[in-house]
């Protein structure tokens, strides 16, 4: 689905990846972990054309996004939830999701809007409750919901979602995950950015190790969450000796 080689891009003069090639398969979980200024937001904002590439290729679904306007990405299935929430705070609820989606609305008309809009009151049913509340007063919980349930309006082939625990309490975290779950199980497909490394190699199915603007390491999952680097870097701790 999305094929990436060489991928190199930055702000000014200042480089920030550095010849990054990975892929995501249709149907799967990837998350990228590492530390903060290892370049993951950038990585995310490259592919959704709001960073420039200075080289490389980034192919989704046969397209080279590097050529395709940011604005037109969305509307070739590939959409991004942002750090921060970034809802529309003085409008509804409601009217949040039906801005999400206006690239249905051109593809496929009203019903399916109106259809999508009701698949995602049932993924979170509290945006039903809260649905004629303004966005601005959410819980920060709440908003990343919002957020999801936003991007997810368009019916995207591939969801790229910017640390979507931060700030946010356990039991919210964990609910948050289990949704991207049920996403990947319905079929759609998820590249995660995420900095809570256990939580987020705990539900993909790949993941990339990414280190000042480089991928050091790759590999399923459990075999990232088994490496003995990645748990004392990420994890917070070294695996013991014998340990299951």
């Amino acid at each position: 689905m999305l094929k990436i080689r060489n991928l190199e891009s930055g702000y000014g003069k200042i480089r920030v990846l550095k010849r990054i090639s990975m892929h995501v398969d249709p149907g799967e979980i990837v998350t990228i972990i590492g530390a903060n200024g290892a370049g993951k937001t950038t990585l995310l904002a490259t592919i959704a054309g709001l960073v420039k590439a200075t080289s490389g290729e980034m192919i989704f679904r046969g397209q080279e996004l590097a050529a395709t306007a940011a604005e037109r990405i969305p509307a070739l299935g590939c959409v991004m939830v942002p750090e921060g929430r970034q809802v529309f705070a003085t409008l509804t609820v409601e009217e949040n999701l039906i801005l999400g989606g206006h690239v249905l609305q051109q593809r496929e008309g009203s019903r399916a809007v109106s259809e999508n809009l009701e698949h995602q009151y049932q993924l979170f049913p509290i945006l039903r409750d809260r649905k004629q509340q303004l966005a601005g007063t959410l819980s920060g919980g709440e908003q990343q919901m919002l957020a999801m349930a936003r991007a997810l309006m368009s019916k995207p082939s591939l969801v790229m979602m910017d640390e979507p625990s931060t700030g946010l309490a356990p039991l919210i975290v964990r609910e948050i995950f289990q949704v991207i779950v049920r996403l990947r199980d319905e079929g759609n497909t998820v590249l995660l950015v995420e900095q809570n490394a256990k939580a987020a190699l705990g539900i993909a199915d790949r993941g990339y190790v990414l280190e000042t603007g480089k991928i050091i390491l790759q590999g399923p999952a459990e075999d990232l969450l088994a490496n003995n680097d990645v748990q004392r870097a990420y994890l917070g701790r070294e695996k013991i000796e014998g340990e299951e």
